[in-house]
């Protein structure tokens, strides 16, 4: 103790309050920085850099220039420039707004590290600030306490400290104040992490570390380090922007390359040009994405799921591995009692957690064992307060004994006043057990648990239902067979044993002799209820799990199996230690067996180098944990999930979700939906793209054709792309997931947004749309007699037929929603009115067509003219051409994989 004091520069009067004050100024605060996500501009900018804002700025801009330069300037190059503008205005507004309001709901508190200690200063206890510690502090604990900063230990009788945050081990540790050679100062078992929390007992302890010199701020440093990864979506859309953007920049060009020589001029030329690059630029996508994003953000929170990242909700849904903790995640982090063992019988015991909600099945022959039990307790069993639950303060273990002894009918109130405790002898790890001594009726009665070879050691006979017995050599095996038994199930076993004494010397070995056994009780920290089902949905989904865990194997093992993640009978265990041992190359090839993996004994590097080999090996990682040790992975990860409620601030902080209930079953949920999203991605895809190809196809047909004028004006375009796409595709977006999508296996990453099977289908359905409204055109332009020289701007045939081109997309896009809604079922049976925010959509879009065409003042921006009943008629008959195509191809496809699944049927 004296060389602790005189390396920290300390003593047992602790650190005079001048002395304090000027290691404050020269080593800083006792506190972790927040990290400081990027402002609320840089967010706003990031929305204009998106490749699509460039492009359609820089087209504005050129057009711009292109009406300065007209001579005479015309109305409809300024309204273009302008209207480009808009678009780029309201899309980055729209995801802006979505991206800004699910951060700040994901604003996390730092609520890990204790506000306020108890520190001895000039010799006096003082209540002090955290953040006001420094090196050579001296603090006291106790239980229930969090420890505020790295300490080693001077003083300490029955400390127990749960280091679960740090090392991820699920039981309290024990700690004294004795010397420990130990080198790796986590595992010393004289010393405190800031963090963890203070279970039984009470302490004095030195700071030696604070703030970011702690382990807890080692692990801080080492999850900042983490580069955060790019999600899949975020690679596939970037790709797309730039293969689209360099589609329309090259197109745009060579037409203004072909229509130069045919006497347009410059600017006419460039204008078109502009056009055509406008029909091919989707300019309504990020937006449609990042609302589309959004609503599986909300459509997750209400599933207990907080997305901070609108992308890692599709991310999360190409999981093909997740590396889960262990205690908090797969567990409850609540021991519960499953069964109490008296001799020859087995009671079983009903409920979970720390509620007292539960039975014991023929409780009255294990009363005098609970009892026992529950008086040889120092924790307490702390009531709900408003909605918060039933909670123990002090040691989990003991929790769950109080907990038992409630759900038998004992009121341990009653009892504990009608047997005094008069005596105690704390547990140490060397006896493995603790017993009490309470005065009862003026009779002594010892009541002892603790490790079921040590009780059984210090016992001479046996409770046999209340005929109490000599404890013979066969009655030890069968009863160290029984706890064996308990063991191998991953209980955790405790004998209860006890005798009456009339010796007051309160002797330790004496009290502990000679004892009477009870019984036996074993416990767990229980599954959650919900996570043997998310498990095998995820198994469903060709989703791997492995478990990553600070705790031991065999405990690692027996939750594995209760939760299904473990199935054979050998799974690969493999601590940390064994991964030292292992190269990059060996990691591999134990990556890729692909088999039933358990890691064991891990720190936050070994996490992090699994996570690395994985990725690797082309596989998207999902992360789950919520100690500060589980941090550092969980922002190396594609995808990290951190608990909401149970989780350190660290964690919560580098996690992409969290899961505000701590249910592993949010997961298999959130996979769900994730996959859902990225399916109607593909679906609003398929529709935006289409009709690009409506609206591309009669430009070029003009040009080719020799027509003198655009079919189709790059105002028009804007209107149908902000007017008629961006509510179907949202429409869209919101689609339901269908019933097998947890059928599938995970999409390969490798595989693009655009796979052959979506080109494919946007050039058969944009294929039929283009010849629909090229026909539309050219029938308008043919009928009036007037040769394509003669045409001119303010013609009314002229306008006629632009207005029927820019109708017979919009008509042909409320056909085309319907078609995309499915891939192989026929949309007659999936419910044409089953989607209704689709019709109401497309509705919207066909009447603000018919403002278009009838309002004098639009009819003047867009330079429309007003259609006939007649005109509407063709163009709805060529509009359902799309659908009922559509319909025919599925049926093919359906009535394929009849014949070949039957010709399986026949072959087998």
């Amino acid at each position: 103790m004296t060389e602790v004091f005189r390396t920290l520069d300390s003593s047992p009067r602790g650190l005079p309050s001048d002395t304090a004050q000027a290691r404050l100024r020269t080593q800083g605060p006792n506190e972790l920085p927040r990290a400081r996500g990027p402002s609320a501009w840089r967010q706003l900018a990031g929305q204009l850099t998106d490749l699509f804002a460039v492009v359609l700025m820089v087209a504005s801009a050129i057009t711009f220039v292109a009406y300065a330069l007209q001579q005479p300037r015309e109305t409809g190059t300024l309204q273009l420039a302008v209207a480009i503008l808009c678009v780029v205005a309201l899309n980055a507004s729209i995801g802006f707004a979505q991206e800004y309001s699910a951060e700040r709901t994901a604003q996390t508190l730092q609520a890990m590290v204790p506000h306020r200690c108890h520190a001895i200063r000039d010799a006096v206890l003082a209540e002090l600030p955290v953040r006001d510690l420094v090196p050579g502090d001296l603090v006291t604990l106790e239980a229930g306490d969090t420890v505020p900063a790295d300490c080693r230990l001077v003083e300490a009788h029955d400390l127990t400290v749960d280091n679960a945050a740090i090392t991820g081990e699920s039981e309290p540790v024990h700690r004294s104040a004795e010397p420990d050679e130990t080198e790796e100062a986590l595992r010393a078992r004289n010393c405190l992490f800031m963090g963890t929390d203070v279970i039984t007992g009470i302490a004095r302890a030195v700071v030696f570390a604070t703030g970011q010199a702690t382990e807890f701020g080692r692990i801080f440093r080492l999850t900042a380090a983490a580069p955060r990864q790019r999600t899949p979506l975020q690679r596939q859309v970037a790709s797309m922007a730039r293969r689209v953007a360099g589609t329309a920049l090259a197109v745009g060009a060579l037409l203004f390359v072909i229509r130069l020589p045919t006497g347009q001029g410059f600017v006419a030329s460039f204008v078109f040009a502009l056009g055509v690059m406008v029909a091919l630029v989707p300019e309504g996508l990020p937006a449609t994405l990042s609302v589309s994003l959004a609503l599986g953000v909300r459509c997750m929170a209400r599933h207990h799921a907080l997305v901070k990242k609108l992308l890692a909700v599709e991310a999360l849904g190409s999981t093909t591995v997740v590396c889960t903790d262990k205690t908090g995640t797969l567990t409850q982090a609540e021991m519960t009692v499953v069964c109490v063992w008296a001799w020859d019988q087995e009671h079983a015991v009903t409920g979970v957690g720390y509620e007292p909600n539960g039975k014991v099945s023929d409780p009255e022959p294990v009363w005098e064992l609970l009892r026992s039990a529950a008086l040889c307790c120092d924790a307490r069993l702390v009531p709900p307060d408003g909605k918060g639950r039933w909670r123990v303060l002090g040691d989990t273990t003991e929790g769950a004994l109080l907990v038992v002894a409630a759900k038998a009918g004992l009121d341990m109130v009653a009892e504990e006043a009608a047997a005094p405790r008069g005596a105690e002898h704390p547990f140490d790890s060397e006896r493995k057990l603790m017993s009490t001594v309470h005065d009862e009726g003026g009779a002594r009665r010892v009541r002892v648990k603790g490790a079921p070879s040590e009780v059984l050691d210090r016992c001479a006979h046996l409770d046999r239902a209340g005929d109490v017995t000599a404890l013979t050599d066969e009655d030890r095996k069968r009863i160290a067979a029984e706890a064996d038994k308990l063991a191998t199930q991953g209980l955790r076993v405790l004998a209860v044993a006890g005798r009456n004494t009339t010796d007051s010397s309160q002797d330790r070995d004496a009290d502990e002799s000679d004892l009477t056994l009870l019984g036996l009780v074993g416990m767990q920290d229980p599954p959650r209820p919900e996570v043997h089902e998310a498990v095998e949905s995820c198994h469903r989904a060709g989703i791997r799990i492995v478990m990553v865990t600070g705790d031991h194997p065999l405990t690692a093992e027996a939750v594995a199996r209760r939760v299904g993640i473990v199935r054979s009978a050998a799974p690969a265990v493999v601590t940390g230690a064994a991964l030292d041992a292992m190269d990059e190359q060996a990691l591999d090839r134990l990556l890729a067996e692909g088999g039933e993996l358990l890691l064991c004994r891990v720190s936050p590097e070994h996490k992090m180098r699994v996570v690395t080999a994985f990725q690797r090996r082309g596989q998207v990682v999902a992360v789950t944990g919520d100690g500060a040790n589980d941090a550092p992975a969980l922002k190396h990860a594609d995808i990290g999930v951190a608990m909401g409620a149970s989780g350190t601030d660290v964690a919560r902080e580098a996690a992409e979700m969290v899961l505000l209930d701590d249910s592993f079953g949010s997961i298999a949920v959130a996979v769900r939906l994730g996959r859902s999203v990225y399916q109607n991605i593909r679906k609003f895809l398929v529709y935006l793209f289409s009709h690009n190809l409506g609206e591309l196809a009669p430009i070029l047909a003009a040009t080719f054709a020799g027509f003198p004028l655009v079919p189709i004006t790059a105002v028009q375009v804007l209107a149908i792309d902000l007017g008629s796409d961006v509510l179907p595709a949202l429409a869209l977006g919101a689609e339901p997931p269908e019933a097998d999508v947890m059928d599938r296996p995970p999409r390969p990453r490798h595989e693009r947004l655009f796979s052959r099977a979506v080109v494919r289908r946007i050039l058969f359905l944009g294929g039929i749309q283009a010849i629909g409204v090229c026909a539309v055109f050219f029938w308008r332009i043919h009928t009036s007699g007037i040769p394509y020289a003669d045409f001119t701007a303010g013609n009314p045939v002229y306008r006629e037929a632009i207005t029927m081109v820019q109708a017979g997309i919009v008509v042909s896009q409320f056909f085309n929603a319907l078609a995309v809604r499915t891939e192989r079922e026929s949309v007659f049976r999936a419910g044409v009115l089953s989607n209704p925010w689709l019709i109401a959509a497309g509705l919207f879009g066909l009447s603000l067509m018919a403002a278009i065409s009838y309002a004098p003042l639009l009819q003047s921006v867009f330079h429309t003219a007003p259609l006939t009943a007649g005109d509407w008629a063709l163009l709805a008959a060529i509009g359902v051409l799309p659908l009922a195509a559509d319909e025919v191809r599925k049926m093919r496809l359906r009535r394929h994989t009849t014949q070949s699944e039957g010709g399986l049927r026949c072959e087998s």
